[in-house]
């Protein structure tokens, strides 16, 4: 067979291999990498034979730097620095205080357990403090984390490769050369990445400088001139200073991301595909290299290794850099626990494995298996549990707390304090100072200023919060309103108080729900509130009487004269939406109206001391006879 078919056929092999991974991960909702893994060791030398990575020479090394290029450029692109600030300490501590934690614990137990010598232990823990884009990419996507541990997660992932990376090539060169200074060690180090940021940052800017003003390019052009740029980019820093390639594709992906490109959606959904097909390859080609022998030859020792770096150095790390954060034990548990190795680890530890042996240094293939060890690990342990335990620890985006309210009004304040005697966070923004007093004797946060503006609601902390609701007086500037929270921000729950727009209902999908019911017409219900005309209740909905239950609160909402308020489900109080779909056992809290002025005329208004008095009133639980028998004693007593 000739050369040039055997190497289509690998190539064409790999490809098939890898969509198909992807494609069977989709459907079976496990992490791509996982199966990539086991099909690439299925296809190779010690499976059924038929990828002979090694086939390929010199071009598996240009494959690997180029599709390398891709994917860290993708996850730059990735990185918002708005987002960024909010976690910026304690992930500068990740990437610099983590990365010389890892370094330490990783080198000392593959010294003491797994019996590598100081110089290749240190080498294996330079290789491995990385985590990975490829994989915490697609694993958050999947597990639906909130959104801080995320932002942290996906920062480390994409901003220590290069580091590692270049420390990695920094720790070989000291290995390679005998040279043990550690000035010149950390000199080079320094080098790497300043060559690199400065090539990526000029880089970067010149990329968004083409794109927002060569109007007579296509986009799809457009789309390659950027790779074309982003390879040049990569070859110039290398050609520089070897391996700061990786630190400036990093950094380009940054600077273009946050320099205000118009359609960059659809450069990054270019890239996105870009990047799904570089990696499906990669992790086929150095999969399929992989000497099952030699892992098992690793011993004991080495699977030791790998769970001290997992149970107890991660954990350190993690503790140390978000010790003074505003992360909760949760967070902080889930945090040690996910750091699952990527293609940058494979690939330098492939291309080490060929230097050392050229250099007839001992420990090349040793190294090669024990990270393809800890990547196995991580990946299998991590990938398949980390949603399980997003569920048990109670951190996805959906279980997120606090509500943001947009509007200090009666019905606001009356909202803000069910979430308040929960011990939720609760912050008011609005810019009329009328309601301000009742809502500082509430012991209420309120800012006066526009909701419009970025910046207040960064520092009103919309990033946490599990609820954004608009509720002004004016229905179609909450509509606006939540639109762009849920646009900028995205909370798990976005509402709003707007009327009853088909089409504005429909432009908004599923990001903003109509809060409460149908067209509320708010005015009035704050006019009741303000004059006492309102009871506040409570009522659980039951097996027995459900569907009757349902439609005698629907009858008395239609008739302008209920207001559900709140829904509690399984410990948990949520706003009601309008098109909300009930359960069994839910517990409806609501506005009643009541032409006679009560002793709830200053409801909203009470001090924060006086705890908010629900009771069952009768006119909701005692359901007309005609409709259907009446609820015993006992149930109307609960």
């Amino acid at each position: 067979m000739e050369a040039s078919f055997e190497i289509t056929l690998q190539i064409v092999v790999t490809v098939l291999a890898g969509i198909s991974s992807q494609v069977i991960a989709t459907y079976l909702k496990l992490p791509s990498i996982v199966l990539l893994l086991l099909i690439g060791i299925l296809l190779g030398g010690d499976g059924i034979g038929l990828l002979h990575p090694h086939s390929l020479g010199s071009g598996l090394e240009v494959i690997v730097s180029l599709a390398t290029a891709i994917i860290l450029f993708e996850g730059g692109l990735k990185l918002d620095l708005q987002e960024l600030s909010r976690v910026s300490l304690s992930l500068q501590l990740l990437v610099t205080l983590g990365t010389l934690i890892t370094l330490v614990g990783g080198s000392m137990a593959a010294h003491w357990l797994g019996e590598f010598p100081w110089n290749i232990a240190f080498l294996y823990a330079s290789i491995v403090v990385v985590t990975g884009p490829t994989v915490i990419g697609p694993l958050l996507k999947q597990i639906n984390v909130d959104r801080q541990v995320a932002t942290l997660l996906e920062g480390e992932g994409v901003l220590i490769d290069p580091v590692g990376a270049i420390l990695a090539f920094v720790v070989l060169d000291t290995i390679l050369n005998g040279d043990t200074d550690p000035f010149k060690a950390i000199m080079g180090l320094v080098m790497r990445l300043g060559v690199g940021a400065s090539i990526g940052g000029l880089g970067g800017y010149l990329m968004s400088w083409i794109f927002k003003r060569a109007n007579a390019l296509s986009f799809e052009l457009k789309n390659l001139v950027v790779l074309a740029m982003l390879w040049g980019l990569f070859t110039l820093a290398q050609m520089i200073r070897t391996e700061s390639g990786v630190m400036t594709t990093v950094i380009a992906g940054v600077v273009f991301a946050n320099s205000s490109v118009p359609e960059e959606r659809l450069l990054r959904s270019f890239k996105n595909q870009l990047t799904i097909l570089s990696v499906s390859v990669l992790f086929i080609l150095l999969a399929a290299d992989l000497s099952i022998a030699s892992v098992l030859a690793l011993g004991w020792g080495s699977l030791f290794t790998v769970l001290v770096l997992m149970f107890v150095v991660r954990p350190i790390n993690i503790l140390l850099c978000t010790w003074n954060s505003n992360l909760n034990w949760r967070q902080k548990l889930f945090l040690s626990w996910v750091a699952p190795r990527g293609i940058v680890s494979a690939s330098v530890a492939s291309l080490f494995a060929i230097l050392l042996t050229q250099r007839g240094v001992n420990g090349g293939d040793s190294i090669k298996a024990l990270v393809f060890l800890t990547i196995i690990m991580t990946v299998f342990c991590q990938g398949l549990t980390a949603g399980w335990i997003v569920k048990w620890l109670r951190i996805t985006s959906k279980d997120a707390t606090g509500a943001l309210i947009v509007g200090c009004n009666p019905l606001s304040l009356l909202i803000a304090r069910f979430f308040q005697e929960r011990g939720e966070e609760v912050v008011i923004i609005d810019t009329d100072p009328q309601c301000f007093p009742q809502a500082e004797a509430q012991n209420l946060r309120v800012i006066a200023s526009s909701a419009l503006d970025t910046e207040v609601l960064e520092e009103a902390g919309i990033a946490s919060m599990g609820t954004f609701v608009a509720m002004t007086n004016n229905g179609e500037v909450n509509f606006v309103l939540a639109q762009r929270a849920a646009e900028e921000f995205s909370p798990p729950r976005v509402l709003a108080v707007f009327p009853r727009d088909p089409q504005a209902a429909n432009s908004a999908n599923s990001k903003v729900n109509q809060a409460f019911v149908s067209d509320l017409p708010i005015k009035t219900w704050n006019e009741y509130l303000n004059d006492g005309r309102v009871k506040l209740g409570t009522t659980t909905l039951n097996e027995a009487e459900f569907a009757s239950q349902q439609e005698h609160i629907q009858d008395k909402i239609r008739a302008g004269e209920l207001v559900p308020l709140l829904i509690e489900r399984d410990e948990r109080l949520q706003i009601m939406i309008a098109n909300q779909t009930w359960e069994i056992g839910d517990r409806i809290i609501y506005l009643l109206y009541d032409s006679r002025p009560n002793l709830l005329k200053r409801l909203s208004g009470a001090s924060q001391s006086t705890p908010l008095s629900l009771e069952k009133l009768s006119e909701v639980e005692e359901v007309p006879l005609a409709k259907f028998a009446q609820l015993s004693a006992t149930e109307a007593a609960k």
